[in-house]
């Protein structure tokens, strides 16, 4: 198992990790994602999330002293309905828009061993949440790139 410092949010049962420095956003994407997805995003955890390989899988779940909290800026600590775990499906790494490619070449990495697709996105960006479900689709075959 590992710790990584992240956010992670389970959107209709696909668990997708955001990773990013600091004070980039991670707080702020997943909690318009929880609100604007109705119903259909969950938090898992913010700020840090476990990593657990479980037959090939890679499961996220929330550290159990940050279980079902999330830091709002300008407001604190809230405590949110929560999901216990998630298999992971999708690794955003959050950056700005000007260090983003605008055409990029598929993207994996590996999680407790395992490769996962990565994409990037500029949390702050109004298309940031369609974009993370498009991802998600494409991933499901429910949608494709033109090659």
């Amino acid at each position: 198992m590992s710790q990584i410092h992240a956010s992670a949010i389970s959107i209709d049962g696909a668990g997708v990790l955001l990773r990013g420095p600091s004070a980039c956003g991670k707080s702020d994407l997943a909690l318009r994602l929880v609100d604007q997805l109705d119903g259909g995003a969950q938090l898992i955890a913010d700020d840090r999330v476990d990593a657990n390989t479980i037959e090939g899988n890679v499961q996220l779940s929330a550290p159990e002293i940050l279980y079902g909290m999330i830091e709002v800026r300008g407001l604190g600590i809230v405590k949110l309905e929560t999901i216990a775990e998630a298999p992971l499906r999708l690794i955003v790494d959050l950056k700005p828009y000007a260090e983003i490619d605008r055409m990029p070449e598929p993207q994996e990495d590996e999680i407790e061993g395992v490769s996962v697709p990565v994409i990037e996105i500029d949390p702050f960006e109004t298309s940031a949440i369609a974009k993370i479900k498009i991802a998600l689709q494409i991933l499901d075959g429910k949608a494709s790139l033109l090659e």
